[in-house]
C-alpha cells in the first residue's frame, strides 16, 4: 500500500505531459475509423466514432476510476451502452481491481441468473495481448455456498476460513464476475460488493504518481487494447463468407475466458434482398446462444432489435435443430436475427459446459425463398406479435442494466 503522507508531485501530472499523451492517443485513435480497409459509408463512420467514445468510456472506468486495489468496487466492464470486445448479450460483466498480497471479502446475494462465474485474473485487457492476461482461480454458481435467501460471503486470498474461498497470487490484478441470463424476463441480477480486509474506511486523496500511472494505462487501453479487438474482428471477417466454426477448447478458462465455454466464431454476409439460414442441433449444455456483432466487434443493439437469441428464446424444430434467419428485414419467422442493416459482421455462438461441439450449416438464400429453407412447421410471426416480443425484450434489458 502506498503512503499518502507525501505526494511526489509527479512531473507527468505537474507539467500536463500525461494529459498530452492521452490527447495524442485519442488523435491516433481516429485511424481506427478512417484507416485503410475500414468501411467508409456515413453510417459506418458514425458507428465507428460512437464505438471509440464507448471504448474510451469503458477505459476511463476500468483504468482510472476503478483502479484502486485498496478500495475496490464492482463496475460494469461492459454495459448496454458501452459494448466492445464481442460482448455477449446474455451476460452482465462486473470488474474489480485487486492486488495479490491482500485479502478481500466479496459478499451480497447471488440472484437467479442461469449461470454465475467469478474469476481472479492477472494482466489487464489494456495489454492488448491474450498471452498477457490469464486466470488464477475461478468459482462457478454450482460451487458457491449461499443461504436460503441467496446471501453469501466469499474470501479472496489469505488462509481459507470458510467454504467460499479463492486463492490470490502475487500477480493478481482483477476480479471478473459474469452472470449469464437465460430467461431475460424472469431471472434477476445479483447484488455484489467487494472490500479489502483491513483497508481504512475512507480512501486517501489520489496521488499524482498514481493518476499518471492510470492515465498511462488508459493510453495503452486505447492503443494496444483496441488494436487487439480490431485484429480479431478483421480475422473473423476474413474467414470464408457465412461460416461458423465451433471449438471445444480445454483451456477456455485459462485466459480470462469463461471456464467450460465453447466458442463458435464466424461471420455473416448478405444483401438487403438476401438472408443467411444458420442451422445446428444444440448440444446438452448449461447455456447457449447465437448473436451478431458489427465491424467494431460490438454486439448489435440487442434491446430494441432481436440480434441475439439464447436457448430459452429459440424455437427448436421437431427434429431438434435450431434454425436462424439472419436478415435485414423481418422474414416472419421466430428465430430471426436482425442485422440492423449491416451487410456483414461477426457471427458468434457460445455453448457453456457443452458435451459436444455442434457443426453449424450456413446457406445464403434469396429473402423471398426463406420458407424453402426452414422447417415446414415454422410458424408465422405477425407484425404485432413481433412488436410485443421486442417490447418485452427492451424492458428485460432495462431491468438487467438498472442503475
Amino acid at each position: 500500500m502506498r503512503s499518502t503522507a507525501h505526494d511526489p508531485a509527479d512531473p507527468r501530472i505537474a507539467t500536463g505531459a500525461a494529459w498530452d499523451a492521452l490527447v495524442d492517443a485519442l488523435g491516433r485513435a481516429r485511424e481506427r475509423v478512417l484507416g485503410a480497409g475500414v468501411p467508409d459509408a456515413p453510417r459506418d463512420r458514425s458507428e465507428g466514432f460512437q464505438y471509440l467514445l464507448r471504448f474510451l468510456a469503458s477505459g476511463v472506468a476500468l483504468c482510472v476510476e476503478h483502479a484502486d486495489p485498496d478500495h475496490p468496487s464492482f463496475v460494469r466492464m461492459v454495459d448496454f451502452d458501452r459494448r466492445w470486445g464481442l460482448d455477449c448479450p446474455d451476460c452482465l460483466y462486473l470488474y474489480a481491481t485487486v492486488r495479490g498480497d491482500a485479502v478481500y471479502r466479496v459478499f451480497g446475494r447471488r440472484g437467479t441468473a442461469n449461470h454465475l462465474d467469478l474469476q481472479v485474473n492477472w494482466g489487464h485487457f489494456a495489454n492488448g495481448s491474450i498471452a498477457e492476461w490469464g486466470t488464477i482461480a475461478s468459482l462457478a454458481k454450482d460451487d458457491l455456498r449461499c443461504e436460503a435467501d441467496g446471501a453469501f460471503e466469499l474470501q479472496l486470498g489469505g488462509e481459507r476460513r470458510g467454504p467460499n474461498w479463492l486463492p490470490l497470487a502475487p500477480n493478481a490484478e482483477f476480479v471478473l464476475l459474469r452472470q449469464y441470463f437465460d430467461d431475460w424476463e424472469r431471472e434477476t441480477p445479483g447484488d455484489f460488493a467487494i472490500e479489502r480486509v483491513g483497508a481504512p474506511a475512507s480512501a486517501p486523496p489520489l496521488r499524482s504518481d498514481d493518476l499518471a500511472r492510470r492515465i498511462e494505462l488508459l493510453v495503452r487501453w486505447l492503443e494496444r487494447g483496441d488494436a487487439l479487438w480490431d485484429r480479431m474482428s478483421r480475422g473473423l471477417l476474413a474467414m470464408p463468407e457465412n461460416s461458423l466454426v465451433v471449438h471445444l477448447p480445454a483451456d477456455a478458462g485459462e485466459r480470462a475466458g469463461l471456464r467450460g465455454q465453447a466458442y463458435g466464431m464466424g461471420n455473416f454476409r448478405c444483401a438487403p434482398d438476401e438472408a443467411v439460414v444458420v442451422s445446428f442441433a444444440p448440444p446438452a449444455c448449461r447455456h447457449w446462444s447465437v448473436s451478431l456483432a458489427d465491424w467494431w466487434w460490438q454486439s448489435i443493439d440487442y434491446a430494441t432489435r432481436q440480434s441475439s437469441l439464447n436457448g430459452a428464446q429459440t424455437r427448436l424444430d421437431p427434429d431438434g435443430v435450431a434454425r436462424f434467419v439472419v436478415a435485414h428485414e423481418d422474414p416472419g419467422v421466430p428465430n430471426w436475427l436482425d442485422t440492423a442493416g449491416h451487410e456483414r459482421g461477426s457471427l458468434v455462438a457460445r455453448f457453456l459446459l457443452a458435451d459436444a461441439a455442434p457443426k453449424p450449416e450456413l446457406v445464403r438464400v434469396p429473402l423471398a425463398r426463406v420458407r424453402d429453407h426452414v422447417h415446414p412447421s415454422t410458424p408465422h410471426v405477425a407484425e404485432q406479435e413481433r412488436a410485443e416480443q421486442l417490447a418485452r425484450r427492451r424492458h428485460a434489458v432495462w431491468r438487467r442494466f438498472r442503475t
